[in-house]
């Protein structure tokens, strides 16, 4: 399996805090990975740096060349949930997708429709993204994440807000990606999604990234 991901001893400090000292990871292709860590020990902030949307302190991330954009620090072919989009309020969440999908004009509706019934949201739906609820919002989330058939999924708490048959849904729909090869990491508190879905898990200790397996 080749690398598509290396984190070569990273540090960084965020709001004040030293997070990571001399962090080192590596992520292989077609695998799920688990990425585990009290409150605050900085899961979101290492998918922002693999994501390129902070730098590192020091140190390298390195990333597969074909995911790199040639204009954007956003690697190409990745979707990611880190913290919650910001969507219209105003409008459907089929229309907040649509609006997203026309930036790179790359799915169909029919492809948006499809993506929203895969994760349990009515498409036809006419109720406002403000009117959500915090599971749909998260299954939205999960829609644009993966609307564009990305490759590499980083996904920043997945499970969170929603009804334990939205939960095997999706946990059911990772594990297809990963038999057709794409990349998963996920953050969860949860320890039954972890372990059953994770090929190897991470912990966030001590500032450092610990494989546990």
């Amino acid at each position: 399996m080749l690398s598509i991901i290396q984190l070569d001893k990273i540090d960084k400090s965020f709001r004040g805090n030293l997070l990571f000292e001399q962090a080192s990871a590596s992520f292989e292709s077609g695998r799920i990975y688990g990425i585990i860590g009290h409150n605050g020990a900085g899961k979101s902030v290492l998918f922002k740096m693999i994501c390129g949307f902070i730098k590192p302190d020091r140190g390298l991330i390195h990333i597969d060349p074909k995911y790199r954009a040639k204009r954007s620090s956003f690697p190409r072919n990745f979707g990611v949930i880190i913290d919650r989009p910001g969507y219209i309020p105003g409008r459907s969440g089929f229309d907040n997708l649509k609006k997203l999908a026309d930036i790179q004009r790359i799915i169909t509706d029919k492809e948006i429709t499809d993506v929203m019934q895969r994760v349990g949201l009515d498409p036809e739906s006419k109720q406002k993204v403000k009117h959500y609820s915090l599971g749909m919002k998260q299954k939205l989330a999960l829609a644009q994440a993966i609307m564009e058939n990305q490759e590499v999924l980083l996904l920043d708490e997945p499970f969170n807000g929603l009804d334990q048959a939205s939960v095997s849904n999706i946990r059911d729909m990772m594990l297809e990606y990963k038999k057709v090869g794409k990349t998963i990491l996920l953050t969860s508190h949860n320890k039954e999604d972890i372990d059953l879905l994770s090929d190897h898990v991470y912990q966030i200790n001590q500032r450092k990234l610990d494989q546990l397996y």
